[in-house]
């Protein structure tokens, strides 16, 4: 064989493995049009159809039930996050709920003067459904009156009266790669997705950004590790805001700074991802927007705030007496809000918040919980008018009410307090 031959054949070899090369990776980028092309069309076409109820529990019960703690267990170094095992002291069948969902707890907290006061707060599960148990797991704050009662008084034993599993805030069911973004003890409506996927859905594609100051504040952390080591499919990251040296930096699945877009764009292969983010509203208002500005559709963003966050307003369910809310703000000209039953009327004041934080301003007394949409227990009759809802509420009013905590005046409006 010649020099020239030789040569011939290098040449022919080369342009071979590069029109192979080529070929690969025109088909892989076409595999992810085509996939990105149908996730399109899907959103076009609208959302897809929530479960049936059945697949949620037609057994769910309807006012409060008692619960009794079957387990405490501390899931952080910190000792600030604690998980409770819930059982239902009737021994009844335990319903299922949607992954995300969460409890709401009616507790009597006691006052300085001897006596006890109602209160009620809602708390994510943390956990896939299970026949045997909730659990929810619960962050101790400095001046939260509910989780300092959780954590110092409430005993394995205890008894506490429970609503049924609620929310709007829940994993779909298809097959589409998940990113799911937590912040702090906004974790755990996603540990109750991540969960749930794993075990029924073993083949998603699911990320997990789970943000935090150290690691002494990692909750579950052992773990989550294991199960990022047991499922190839599950890539978790975690990104420290101020990491201690135990914290294993750098590394990989290991971040310095705060979750935002761009370590998503460096992270994540290009794909049609549905986002779930929990976290404090800082999270929130950064996150959201900036996911809509690099082109992800409104339909595969779902978010949940700990409390209202400044992230625009989605369409909210209209029910009598309800539209959802503007663009823009609400024109306070000539709108008069009147509270029936206290016999009062004010104008209303632009910036005047909620209505709840309106009729609190000006002396009418309301029963409140969560004050974020999520409990109902402010619910209120409208006798006359309309209300724009400022965020979806995750309860259900009753048509012809309104939720006064996540609520202005569309109009002048008559309500029942």
């Amino acid at each position: 064989m010649t020099s020239l031959s030789l040569l011939l054949w290098i040449v022919s070899a080369i342009v071979l493995q590069v029109a192979i090369f080529l070929a690969i990776g025109f088909w892989h980028h076409w595999r992810n049009y085509q996939s990105l092309r149908g996730s399109l069309a899907a959103d076009l076409a609208g959302p897809a159809a929530p479960p049936e109820p059945n697949d949620v529990g037609a057994a769910a019960w309807t006012g409060y039930r008692t619960f009794r703690v079957d387990r405490k267990v501390v899931e952080d170094a910190a000792q600030s996050v604690c998980s409770f095992y819930l059982v239902p002291e009737d021994g009844e069948a335990l319903p299922p709920f949607l992954p995300g969902q969460f409890l709401t707890f009616r507790l009597e907290l006691p006052k300085v003067s001897g006596d006890s006061e109602q209160v009620v707060r809602c708390y994510s599960l943390s956990d896939a459904p299970r026949p045997e148990a909730y659990r929810v797991s619960i962050k101790r704050l400095p001046l939260g009156r509910s989780s300092n009662f959780f954590h110092d008084q409430v005993r394995v034993g205890s008894r506490l009266q429970v609503r049924a599993p609620a929310g709007h805030f829940y994993l779909d069911r298809s097959d589409s790669p998940v990113v799911l973004i937590g912040g702090g003890i906004g974790i755990t409506p996603l540990l109750s997705m991540l969960n749930w996927c794993l075990a029924e859905q073993p083949g998603r594609e699911i990320w997990l950004f789970y943000g935090l100051r150290h690691g002494c504040e990692l909750v579950m952390g052992a773990a989550l590790k294991e199960l990022a080591a047991a499922h190839p499919n599950f890539h978790l990251h975690l990104c420290y805001s101020d990491p201690e040296p135990a914290d294993q930096l750098p590394h990989e699945s290991s971040h310095r700074g705060r979750i935002d877009l761009s370590l998503l764009r460096l992270t994540l292969p290009l794909k049609p991802y549905h986002f779930y983010i929990c976290g404090p509203a800082s999270l929130m208002e950064s996150l959201v927007p900036a996911l809509e500005e690099w082109g992800v559709p409104d339909s595969r963003i779902h978010f949940e705030a700990f409390g209202p966050a400044s992230v625009k307003p989605r369409p909210a369910a209209a029910g009598l007496g309800a539209v959802p809310a503007p663009r823009r703000a609400v024109e306070a000209a000539d709108i008069v809000v009147t509270f029936a039953r206290s016999g009062r009327q004010f104008a209303w004041r632009p910036g005047a918040g909620s209505l709840l934080e309106f009729a609190e301003t000006n002396g009418v007394a309301v029963d409140s919980g969560c004050r974020a949409g999520g409990c109902g227990t402010c619910q209120t009759t409208i006798r006359a008018g309309e209300v724009v809802y400022r965020q979806t509420p995750d309860y259900d009013p009753d048509p012809g009410s309104c939720l006064l905590c996540v609520c202005e005046p569309k109009t002048s409006v008559t309500l029942e307090v």
